[in-house]
């Protein structure tokens, strides 16, 4: 086992054990589901790059390689799309942790020998390294501690590597929570943003897009395939999706709304029609009513079969009829009420007739106001007795907090 600052520099000697130039780089391939495979060495012989393929290296150590041939058997050295370079594309350079949710620096890689060759094992993250290289400290000793992530746990970037190199599917960062995902997307730059993104399932990019950052998820909608969006955008809340394309120039908005299915893009077209920071302009038009002459049993069935996931399911709204888009307001139940009340009570028992509500221009400081003083974990919106919509608690801390709070709220209501 040996680490790549302890290769890059070191003398290569041929078979006659004479000195024919120093390690420039290691050549390695790349696969998502296994460790990166040493291929070969980049020597430096004055102005000259050689490659050396790992079947021309007897042995590695601390000291350097030695070789099985000599200088004349060495070919000039071209990289092919399928080879990283590891001092020039991952050194220095970005990577995610997946295993710790986080992005980070790579200071220094651990090589180990197997039956099968050289391969990468680990990355070590201490500033050790990255200290030894700026000649700020001393040479480490061999018992220094380093701060090493297993390779394992480890996805690298593709757009990190010049053109030609495959794409990288990023399947252990879709496994992780939507939130963890944005945190990720957020702290990188756009370009491996946007390669994360882009490696997404529809439906999980659109969950992971709601929680970024608006800045973030306009540029990403912007640089991505038109369709692609629009299936994206279709996905998320409406109230989210209202949200990203008020931030966008008129004409993509319109291009994308135009790309979406009508029932998704009439939604959101509504909720554009009102100012944001509006009751209006925060609600969403997606929560769970019933019929007052349903059994709580039935109402639960009701809402097991609903075709979208509400945003928040603690409080059930009770309205005149299920067969029209904005139908009278009758009253509120809470799960709680409901469960505690008996299955087989009718909602018209269960719900209260006294509750708090906003119209759609009502502003957002006094919906806010509204929920803050009566605990309310959503409010709903009606004009003249019908219902459009509600806010949800976190919507409103997303308005009224400043940026920084923002990210700190968990959507717990979903």
């Amino acid at each position: 086992m040996l680490f790549l600052s302890q290769l890059l520099g070191s003398p290569v000697l041929d078979s006659n054990r004479e000195r024919i130039g120093s390690v420039r780089d290691v050549v390695v391939t790349m696969d998502d589901e296994r460790l990166p495979v040493v291929t070969g060495l980049v020597v430096r012989q004055g102005r000259r790059e050689s490659l050396v393929s790992a079947g021309q290296i007897a042995e590695i150590s601390e000291h350097g390689p030695h070789l099985t041939t000599t200088r004349e058997m060495l070919q000039p050295f071209a990289r092919s799309g399928e080879e990283v370079l590891l001092s020039r594309h991952m050194l220095d350079h970005q990577l995610i942790d997946v295993d710790g949710k986080r992005i980070i620096r790579v200071n220094d890689l651990q090589l180990t020998g197997t039956t099968a060759g050289w391969k990468v094992t680990a990355v070590d993250v201490s500033p050790q390294p990255l200290a030894r290289r700026l000649g700020l400290r001393r040479p480490a000793r061999a018992d220094q501690p380093r701060d090493l992530l297993d390779w394992a746990d480890i996805e690298y970037f593709a757009s990190e590597v010049p053109a030609g190199h495959r794409k990288v599917s990023h399947e252990r960062v879709a496994r992780l929570h939507p939130a963890d995902i944005a945190h990720l997307v957020d702290a990188v730059p756009y370009r491996q943003g946007a390669e994360i993104v882009a490696s997404l399932p529809i439906e999980t990019a659109a969950e992971a897009m709601e929680e970024m950052t608006p800045e973030r998820q306009a540029d990403l909608v912007a640089g991505m395939d038109a369709q692609r969006a629009a299936e994206i955008i279709e996905q998320m809340a409406p109230d989210d999706a209202a949200d990203l394309l008020a931030d966008l120039d008129n004409e993509k908005a319109r291009d994308l709304l135009d790309r979406m299915e009508e029932e998704a893009s009439g939604d959101v077209e509504e909720l554009l029609a009102y100012a944001e920071d509006t009751a209006g302009g925060l609600m969403t038009p997606e929560f769970v009513s019933v019929t007052p002459d349903m059994s709580v049993s039935e109402a639960i069935d009701h809402t097991r079969r609903l075709s979208f996931e509400p945003e928040i399911i603690y409080y059930v709204y009770v309205v005149d009829s299920l067969d029209y888009d904005t139908p009278l307001l009758l009253g509120i139940a809470s799960l709680r009420d409901m469960i505690l009340g008996g299955l087989d009570r009718r909602m018209e028992e269960v719900m209260t007739t006294s509750f708090h509500a906003a119209t759609p221009d009502t502003p957002a400081e006094e919906v806010a106001r509204v929920v803050s003083e009566y605990n309310l974990l959503a409010l709903p919106v009606v004009d003249e007795g019908q219902i459009l919509g509600i806010v949800t608690v976190d919507d409103v801390m997303e308005t009224l907090l400043p940026g920084p709070w923002r990210e700190r709220i968990p959507r717990l209501f979903r």
